[in-house]
């Protein structure tokens, strides 16, 4: 497998870390920024750095090679393996069922979180531009929340909900969500349903920390939770109501 990854920050958070892979075979992994900090001149942030893989998506064949259709492939200053960067730290991915679409969400910095459809060769923006502020002083981060050649997020969150794991639901018992996508919340203890032209729809509120979102060879839907202290957390399963055997129709 190639030698791919450089390093040029020793920070020990936003890892991202998330894989997929797409109809066509193409694995899909996304590197979060590492938390180096957003100061100074803020387009010369790493993420912003086509030389390097903080703050990237990539894509390569699952081999490791190099797919020789990336965006950047024939750039001398850009690494061939990058699909799209100005990401801060992704924590759900997934494929559109129907499109073969990318889809990812990410943590904004208090507040901001964000999904984006993730597209070749786009600049997602961090932290040039972006909804969060400084966690400490509460001021502004970015230059502002738009920028021409900078892609807008299809849903933000303000308040953050401290963004974790995705889906796309495929199965058959729950036919009127097939191809919606599910987005857990972890501060806001909470999962969320939306379609990419919809308006979002909060299930299952302060549940605990959602950290994963799964579909089950069942078609139910399953919820990891974590806690902050390492504590054991349950696993909670989704399951349809059969109204049917219920007295009164109106009975959830």
């Amino acid at each position: 497998m190639t030698q791919l990854f450089e390093s040029v920050s020793t920070g020990r958070g936003h890892f991202g870390g998330k894989i997929a892979f797409d109809k066509n075979g193409f694995l899909f992994l996304t590197l979060g920024d590492r938390q180096v900090p957003p100061e100074g001149k803020l387009e010369a942030h790493p993420a912003q750095d086509l030389s390097n893989h903080h703050g990237k998506t990539i894509r390569l064949h699952d081999d490791g090679r190099v797919p020789a259709d990336n965006p950047f492939v024939n750039r001398a200053d850009a690494r061939p393996e990058i699909w799209s960067y100005g990401h801060r730290n992704v924590q759900g991915l997934a494929i559109h069922p129907e499109t073969g679409e990318v889809w990812a969400n990410e943590h904004g910095p208090q507040g901001g979180d964000e999904l984006n459809r993730i597209l070749p060769g786009r600049n997602y923006g961090w932290p040039v531009v972006g909804f969060g502020v400084n966690y400490t002083t509460g001021l502004a981060i970015h230059s502002g929340t738009h920028r021409e050649g900078m892609e807008q997020p299809v849903q933000v969150w303000v308040p953050s909900i401290g963004i974790s794991g995705m889906m796309f639901y495929t199965g058959d018992k729950f036919p009127q969500w097939r191809n919606h996508l599910f987005v857990g919340g972890m501060v806001g203890q909470q999962l969320v349903r939306l379609t990419p032209t919809s308006p979002r729809e909060t299930l299952v509120p302060q549940m605990g920390r959602i950290r994963d979102i799964r579909q089950g060879l069942d078609g139910l839907i399953y919820l990891v939770t974590d806690d902050r202290d390492g504590k054991p957390t349950p696993v909670y399963r989704m399951e349809p109501i059969d109204r049917s055997s219920s007295k009164d129709p109106t009975t959830s």
